[in-house]
């Protein structure tokens, strides 16, 4: 019955209740003992008696009901504990995504559902509820001329949406600040770094993998972009990217622009020159918001970073196997009625099934 099972990982949910097999190992001693005075008696009534024909007498007798009825009741108290074996086991890999998000004037451009920087709030959004959340980590770091963290590495979702809330109504970095009139990717990819950094300083090294996805609509290449990518590379952290944008564009609004100003109105455009570079780069892949459904682009970024998992964990999967005790107890409950020679035993075999079936109802409930 039990040669699927691997009973070297037996584990037991409720160990406390274990303490009643004292009770059938009690009565395994007694029915050893009333076996020995059986066979005592056995030899000393065949050596009293002065037949023609030596009188044989069996060697268990009434007593296998009783030894089949202690075997039942160990049965039961083991289905008591609820006991449990590992049936697999799951290899599992955490990731720690580290989101760069564009903040930049080029990210207020309504070309996309509401404006760019929405957009990629959307998405993000999405990111979040396709994380595990036991094992994966999530930090998000935002930037435009200069960068501002705003969610550490954690497994908190609710700290990672609180923010998320917060952003949706639009981007930290104001188009009245000269600050926003600019993309500094590097400085973006540099504070990423930092995240990963403070976070080992405080939690220690992470056995997840690590994995930057840059969002935004794109930024011209250049030296020190290059520099920041290469000291990515050389934590073992590739950066991902995914773009937002379309190639028609649109106007950025200036709230410092007057009517009769003679320049025209700054358009901006997708940059997927600039954002394949940057992925090639950096070890990763390009993505393109709208290309896919956002759960699948979420999954594939994922995916991609426990893919790059230098270690995974291997976790138990464990299944109860209470029943196939309750079976064995039931099992032995039949074997021992065979050997029934009196009434008494007879109304002890149906207390005892009234009480397996009684036991069996409280687990169902």
């Amino acid at each position: 019955m039990f040669t699927s099972l691997d009973l070297a990982t037996l584990q037991f949910a409720e160990p406390r209740l274990l303490w009643l097999l004292a009770v059938p190992a009690l009565l395994l001693l007694l029915w050893a003992r009333q076996l020995f005075v059986r066979r005592r008696d056995a030899r000393r009534l065949a050596a009293a008696l002065q037949v023609p024909q030596r009188e044989r007498f069996s060697l268990f007798g009434s007593t296998l009901f009783w030894l089949f009825l202690t075997a039942a009741t160990a049965f039961l108290v083991i289905a008591l504990a609820e006991p449990r074996v590992v049936a697999s086991f799951v290899r599992t890999g955490g990731a720690d995504v580290v989101v760069l998000l564009d903040g930049s004037a080029s990210m207020y451009v309504k070309d996309v559902d509401g404006n760019r920087w929405q957009r990629s709030v959307t998405f993000l959004r999405t990111l979040g509820d396709s994380l595990s959340w036991q094992n994966d980590r999530i930090a998000l770091s935002l930037f435009a001329h200069i960068a501002t963290p705003q969610v550490r590495l954690t497994r908190d979702p609710n700290t990672y949406f609180f923010f998320l809330d917060h952003l949706a109504a639009g981007s930290p970095f104001r188009l009245e600040d000269d600050t926003t009139w600019d993309t500094n990717i590097a400085l973006g990819i540099s504070w990423g770094l930092r995240i990963i950094e403070k976070d080992e300083q405080i939690r220690g090294p992470s056995q997840n993998a690590k994995l930057f996805v840059l969002i935004s609509d794109g930024q011209s290449w250049s030296g020190t972009v290059e520099e920041s990518i290469q000291a990515a590379r050389m934590r073992g952290v590739p950066v991902f990217v995914v773009g937002v944008g379309s190639d028609v564009g649109g106007v950025i609004p200036d709230p410092k622009r007057t009517d009769d100003d003679p320049n025209p109105p700054i358009v901006s455009k997708l940059d997927r020159a600039s954002l394949r570079a940057i992925a090639n780069a950096g070890g990763g892949q390009y993505f393109e918001m709208d290309r896919q459904s956002d759960v699948d682009l979420a999954n594939q970024l994922i995916d991609a970073a426990r893919r790059r998992g230098a270690t995974s964990q291997s976790e138990p999967v464990l299944q109860d196997v209470y029943w196939q005790f309750l079976a064995a107890a039931a099992a032995c409950a039949i074997a021992a009625s065979f050997f029934l020679r009196d009434p008494a035993e007879l109304w002890i075999e149906a207390l005892a099934a009234s009480a397996t079936l009684a036991l069996v109802a409280s687990l169902l409930a």
